[in-house]
């Protein structure tokens, strides 16, 4: 891809961007939010049309005129919110658009068979044909959109965030079935937030910044200072703000109490307390419980036990909003926003009421209020109506949680706050939280990322398959110790 150029109303989202890929290699594209690579993905995959600029496959220049056209070129795109129908079968899934038939008929042996094959060549023939897809973990539904892309014969496949949903040991799997595909020549755009995913599996790095190429075909170990100063910059690398001194917290009214919170088969006897203006971290695996806690506390899902907001107890979603509890869930696209919607009514959303006015909308006051959590916690771009798909992940998770700030929360529960967010945006994100904390908000945190809990919390529970196996002042644990607790269990 060369001088690609992309512009829509208001904004030049690509303005000269340059991409080469070379067969068989894994090439990583870099860049905040909003630098432009999801753009570029979808010029690449045909779902844009570029205003300028030339790409070539093979050699050979060439015109996407859509998705189809893409595919049929070699080029799949599996991107971050995967496109599978969990209601039908891997293969119904994989052979989706392009079935096995004849005469109008679907050949189902036909397309076990082939299914089989694809995925025995991913590496994962244990994975069978006929199994609804919905009943797969997130990695074997990952497996299964690789199989999709190579049952179009793709001599190229773009990944936008493939590890984010996964757990530790299911990353490992994802770096294998990557390897095996540039091993039979088959070339990778790798798009990953995490620096560390990128030395691991990368073989080259092109990095975004404002719609502009700013650095093309770096080594993957480029020293992370480097590589974060180019997207940013400044140089940024998991700041975490300054926290309270230890004992702070001692002595200040609890927010939340959850006695025994306990829901079968998925985690049983949860116990703990989060105090005026403390950050309690819960760690753990994909898997572990983790979500499902923050849900039953909200009152999302049914649990027994108790849970209690300023002594008063929670009986379903609308009385933890009206006691002070505010929710940043984890996919934020299908529960969180309203995507045809504007930024403005997205952050003004759970506190519609305190606008209305003798059955009316006050818009002005509505316009006023996002206006100045925009500004607060720096969306970009700035424009209140401007729809809110259009923005990139890092803003649309600042939208998210400017909904909670026009109406002062008591208490925030944010489950992977910084999923697919960029380092610079995470940066502030976390300053944000601190802030708020240090106003007095009480937050219950869920990452993923052991560094991020560590750094961010003031005190860490450890979930292990549904239960507390380890509660303590964040500052007593590092990160070896926590992967011990979470995977080996030692702590029981």
């Amino acid at each position: 891809m060369s001088g690609i150029v992309k512009q829509f109303p208001g904004v030049r989202a690509l303005d000269g961007v340059d991409l080469e890929v070379l067969p068989g290699e894994v090439h990583c594209l870099l860049g905040q939010n909003g630098a432009g690579k999801s753009t570029l993905i979808k010029t690449l995959a045909g779902a844009h049309q570029p205003d300028a600029g030339v790409i070539r496959l093979g050699g050979r220049e060439v015109r996407l005129t859509g998705p189809v056209a893409a595919i049929r070129l070699g080029i799949s795109t599996i991107y971050q919110e995967l496109d599978l129908v969990d209601g039908l079968s891997v293969a119904d899934n994989i052979f989706l658009g392009h079935e096995k038939a004849r005469f109008g008929f679907t050949r189902t042996a036909e397309a076990h068979r082939a299914a089989s094959g694809l995925l025995t060549r991913l590496g994962h023939g244990e994975i069978p044909p006929a199994t609804e897809v919905g009943a797969l973990p997130p990695a074997g539904k990952q497996v299964v959109s690789m199989a999709r892309a190579l049952s179009h014969d793709a001599r190229l496949i773009v990944m936008d965030e493939p590890s984010a949903a996964l757990a530790h040991d299911e990353v490992d799997n994802l770096f294998r079935t990557v390897r095996e595909l540039t091993a039979q020549g088959v070339a990778v755009v790798y798009i990953s937030h995490r620096l560390e995913e990128i030395r691991e599996i990368g073989d080259r790095v092109t990095v975004l910044k404002d719609g502009r190429t700013v650095a093309v075909g770096l080594p993957a170990d480029t020293p992370t200072r480097e590589i974060v100063s180019l997207m940013t910059g400044r140089d940024v690398e998991h700041v975490f703000p300054a926290r309270r001194d230890p004992g702070s917290h001692e002595g200040r009214a609890e927010v939340l109490r959850v006695e025994g919170l306990t829901v079968p088969g998925v985690f049983e006897d949860i116990s703990f307390a989060v105090r005026e203006g403390e950050i309690v971290g819960l760690a753990g695996l994909v898997g572990s419980g983790r979500s499902e806690i923050l849900e039953a506390v909200y009152g999302a899902r049914k649990a027994s036990g108790k849970v209690l907001v300023d002594g008063k107890p929670v009986r379903g979603v609308s009385s933890a909003v009206r006691l002070g509890l505010g929710l940043a869930p984890e996919e934020r696209k299908a529960q969180a926003l309203l995507l045809e919607e504007s930024v403005a009514r997205n952050i003004t959303l759970g506190g519609l009421a305190r606008y209305a006015r003798l059955g009316w909308l006050d818009r002005g006051s509505e316009l006023a209020d996002a206006g100045r959590q925009i500004d607060e916690l720096g969306i970009r771009p700035a424009d209140p109506g401007r729809p809110i798909r259009t923005l990139s992940g890092g803003n649309q998770q600042k939208a998210v949680l400017a909904r909670w700030l026009v109406d002062r929360r008591r208490l925030l529960l944010l489950d992977e706050p910084t999923r697919g967010v960029d380092v610079g945006a995470r940066a502030d994100l976390y300053a944000v939280i601190r802030r708020l904390a240090d106003e007095g908000i009480g937050v219950l945190l869920v990452s993923s990322e052991i560094p991020e809990v560590l750094g961010l919390a003031d005190r860490v529970l450890v979930i292990r398959d549904g239960r507390n196996v380890h509660e303590s002042d964040a500052r007593e644990l590092d990160e070896h110790r926590v992967l011990d607790l979470i995977m080996e269990g030692s702590a029981l």
